[in-house]
């Protein structure tokens, strides 16, 4: 049963919104036809029955009751009033007509409507349907009374005519309203079809239209919003991945020169087994390398394309982000000092996390034995500073500091591809932070992040 709809239901809106208008008249429809009809067959033997009731008070007039006795007076034109009428007087049968016997259903009919002694009406269905009423005579001591006798064939048929014609005109409405909604309906799309094919000729191309720009009714308004903002987060998507990917093929191109060197410089002539040695330390150094850079950009491509806004309590998050870098501190004292406990910042835990992170890494990577992190308020937002007692920044490194791939000493022994700095800055922006190198601290390396209110 389930298949049977599923196949017949049609698969487009606006076959289904013509269907559901046309079941809908349907119904109401046939509600009004029946409604009418009945009406209408009512109406019909009412107007019988005023008929009956007229002819039979005519009768009635050419009766005359003297005490006992109940007598027909002759009158012009009684073959008319004669016509279909039954007289009784008591129980007993006066007069009938010509075309009806005393054992015929009608006359049985019309004596058993006597006998109930009141104004009454009965349908007799014979050969043909006719209608009876019977009417007491007024005056005298003589218990008299008249039936009358209606066919009602001419009553059927102008109401079987009216149910005909009410159907024939019902299919036409309902053929009508069936075409006409799936007019109105197919206009009223034609928006919606432009706009999806403008969406997706726009988002093919990266195109800076949008639906917004054109006035629209509410409905068609909000679906442009819509639109728009899935135009525009399919544009954002477009410009991440191609950062991405000129990040990945430029960050790549010096360890990939580096292993090319090494290969060219192991096959130009015999090496020994130390020069083999070196060699593979060194092409094992720059796969490392180039897998770090990796790692590293695929985790800001992951991160930066979730951005929602939210709050993040200071306090929890930099204890959390302590613990979790515990293994690689290696002797070295991070102390987390934050005077106001409630102090919150206007960004998501996992970004302020990230934004952090490598700035901590940072600092543990060169620290001899300490690195502070100290987090505050400041006029309209929040400044969290981590400082190590390390080396510190050299002057002339200082303009290149958060340049993607820049090492101040690539030989200092520490890991890293130069991309944590630049990392943690372009995050920061991305929330309407800001990470920045404190050049006035001349031990160690200190940097601030600046904050949004939370």
């Amino acid at each position: 049963m389930r298949a049977f709809a599923s196949r017949w239901w049609p698969r487009t809106l606006r076959g289904r919104l013509s269907l559901v208008a046309l079941t809908t008249a349907t119904i109401l429809m046939v509600i009004l036809t029946v409604a009418f009809n009945t009406v209408v067959r009512r109406h019909l033997q009412h107007q019988a029955d005023d008929e009956l009731r007229t002819r039979a008070a005519a009768v009635t007039a050419t009766i005359v009751t003297d005490g006992s006795r109940v007598r027909v007076l002759e009158t012009p034109g009684e073959e008319l009033l004669d016509t279909n009428v039954w007289i009784y007087s008591g129980g007993r049968l006066l007069e009938k007509p010509s075309s009806a016997t005393t054992t015929s259903p009608l006359t049985r009919a019309a004596g058993r409507l006597v006998a109930r002694d009141a104004r009454t009406c009965v349908t007799v269905h014979s050969h043909d349907e006719v209608r009876l009423c019977s009417r007491p005579v007024p005056g005298g001591k003589g218990a008299a009374a008249v039936v009358t006798a209606l066919d009602l064939s001419p009553y059927r048929s102008s109401a079987d005519t009216m149910l005909f014609a009410s159907l024939a005109l019902d299919a036409a409405m309902l053929a009508c309203t069936y075409a006409l909604t799936r007019l109105a309906v197919g206009r009223a799309l034609r928006p919606v079809r432009s706009m999806t094919e403008h969406a997706t000729q726009w988002s093919a191309i990266a195109s800076q239209e949008r639906f917004g720009s054109v006035t629209r009714p509410t409905e068609l308004a909000q679906l442009g919003g819509s639109l728009d903002a899935l135009l525009d987060r399919i544009r954002a998507l477009l410009r991440h991945e191609q950062q991405l990917t000129r990040e990945l093929s430029h960050e790549l191109r010096n360890p990939l020169a580096r292993i090319i060197a090494e290969l060219d410089w192991w096959g130009a002539r015999p090496r020994s087994d130390a020069d083999t040695k070196a060699t593979h330390a060194a092409i094992a150094d720059a796969a490392q390398s180039m897998r770090t850079i990796c790692d590293t950009l695929l985790d800001e491509a992951r991160d930066s394309t979730a951005t929602a806004p939210g709050t993040a309590d200071v306090l929890p998050v930099l204890h959390r982000l302590v613990d979790r870098l515990g293994p690689t501190m290696e002797g070295v004292e991070v102390v987390v000092t934050v005077p106001d406990a409630q102090l919150s910042a206007g960004v998501p835990d996992a970004l302020l996390e990230r934004i952090v992170s490598p700035l901590l890494d940072n600092a543990l990577r060169h620290a001899r034995a300490r690195v502070e992190i100290l987090a505050r308020a400041q006029p309209g937002g929040v400044r969290v500073e981590v400082g190590d007692d390390g080396p510190g920044v050299p002057a002339s490194f200082a303009a290149q500091l958060f340049q993607p791939g820049r090492r101040a000493d690539p030989e200092d022994g520490h890991g890293g591809a130069g991309l944590g700095l630049p990392l943690a800055r372009r995050l920061a922006r991305s929330a309407g932070a800001e990470v920045d190198h404190d050049g006035r601290h001349t031990s160690g390396a200190t940097f601030v992040v600046t904050l949004p209110a939370g």
